[in-house]
């Protein structure tokens, strides 16, 4: 070739090889051909033949998609346009979305790799497809590639990957991408059972690390009686905060099973709503002896509130944080373990503290269990692991923390025999009714 036949002007291409020209021109000429055939006018044996070799070709067309993006990418060609990574330059000259030239692009890099080999081999025969080929190489690259990665007694990294290749590459006969992504995730007990438990016992370790550190909870105080809140747990600690709620929301689950479901005590509210419940029943009733000391004094609840309102009164209260909360639920509260009331008479001076020795202790309540049986609201049968000890003569009025003034009541009926909307009937044999006021 002469210098005159080799000067091209200043961003003309150079034409491509006569070899591949002749090779792509043929590749041209056989799709014409099958393109000529029309799907309408062949039988349905001839479909099938055609539908099968088209997916074959598809498969065949992407082992040449992948080795030469594979290449461009070893090559660096985007930097011709300063394109910042090969996926970028390939989807501005194909069209292809950045998104599936990246996928590609990736799967052509790690097939350029010489351990697969045989997995690209299979692509561009069209024994497997793409699909398949990406489920092999995802499940190869959890193998660790250095030996300071595996047990002493492990083979080099390049023989495992080879033995999973090679059972991979057999299962592609009988399995799809799906299941095979299923299968490579345990791929170590076929290739390398004795790598598995150390490979698995490093990325529970580094799991458990990760989500030491990201474990957090924050409350935002919604300034309209209610408060928001997120965490992050570790799922061991999650899973074990689940079981708790759950115990706690059982009993209305088996309530809710033996009623029916027009029945006054069928608790159709949605679980999520129940675990709300929950929890916040798990908070209130966590002992407070159990709980640490913060800076010498105990962090139980202060609920601040008079003596007209511990009697009744409409008065709101306040808890030592400086939340102000309803007269019927400061009363409630007095009747909960791990809370102090602290009643203040007219000058506001302190007329009593409560000590958390005046709740009822286990005996008191395994024997309230043993009479009542479950909740006293008539109609309810909810067992004593749903209830809470409810006194029945206010500790002010001079009730005590006994048996014979106290009673169970479940969660719901707790809250309602010290709401003012209500008005309590005591009923013979021990039981209580509720009557909305109008």
């Amino acid at each position: 070739m002469s210098d005159i036949e080799e000067w091209r002007a200043p961003g003309v291409p150079t034409p491509p090889s006569p070899v591949l020209s002749a090779a792509i021109a043929q590749l041209d000429t056989a799709y014409d051909a099958l393109f000529s055939l029309s799907p309408t006018a062949l039988s349905d044996e001839d479909l099938t033949v055609l539908l099968d070799a088209a997916t074959r070709l598809a498969d065949r067309g992407a082992g040449a998609v992948t080795a030469a993006v594979g290449e461009a990418d070893r090559r660096r060609l985007g930097d011709s346009i300063g394109a910042r990574h090969t996926g970028q330059w390939w989807a501005r000259r194909s069209r292809l979305t950045r998104p599936e030239a990246n996928r590609l692009t990736r799967l052509g890099r790690l097939l350029s790799d010489e351990v697969y080999a045989p997995v690209q081999a299979g692509l561009a025969s069209g024994q497997i497809h793409a699909d398949q080929a990406s489920a092999i190489v995802h499940a190869v690259e959890e193998i660790p590639s250095s030996l300071g990665e595996l047990p002493t007694t492990a083979e080099a990294p390049a023989v495992l990957k080879g033995r999973a290749i090679e059972h991979l590459l057999v299962l592609a006969k009988a399995h799809d991408a799906k299941a095979l992504r299923l299968l490579g995730r345990r791929i170590l007990d076929i290739a390398a059972p004795e790598v598995v438990e150390a490979a698995e016992a490093k990325a529970l370790a580094d799991e458990e690390a990760a989500a030491d550190r990201k474990v957090a909870l924050t409350l935002r105080d919604d300034g309209n009686g209610t408060t928001t809140g997120r965490f992050t747990l570790p799922t061991v600690a999650a899973e074990m905060f689940r079981r708790q709620l759950m115990a706690i929301v059982a009993p209305t689950r088996v309530s809710a099973l033996l009623n029916a479901d027009d029945s006054p005590d069928h608790d159709s509210r949605p679980l999520h709503a129940r675990l709300g419940w929950a929890f916040i029943d798990w908070i209130e009733c966590y002992p407070a002896d159990r709980l640490p000391s913060s800076g010498g004094v105990s962090v139980t609840a202060v609920v601040t509130l008079s003596l007209a309102t511990l009697t009744g009164g409409l008065e709101a209260a306040s808890l030592d944080t400086g939340t102000r909360i309803s007269a019927s639920q400061a009363r409630r509260l007095a009747c909960e373990a791990g809370i102090i009331p602290a009643v203040l008479g007219g000058r506001s001076e302190i007329l009593d503290l409560g000590r958390t020795r005046r709740f009822h202790t286990k005996a008191q309540r395994v024997a309230l269990a043993l009479r009542d049986r479950g909740c006293t609201a008539d109609g309810c049968d909810l067992p004593p692991a749903a209830c809470h000890a409810h006194h029945d003569i206010r500790w002010s009025d001079g009730g005590l923390t006994n048996v014979d003034d106290g009673r169970l009541l479940c969660h719901r009926h707790h809250r309602v025999i010290h709401d003012p909307r209500y008005e309590t009937t005591h009923l013979p044999g021990g039981k209580v009714a509720f009557h909305r006021r109008t």
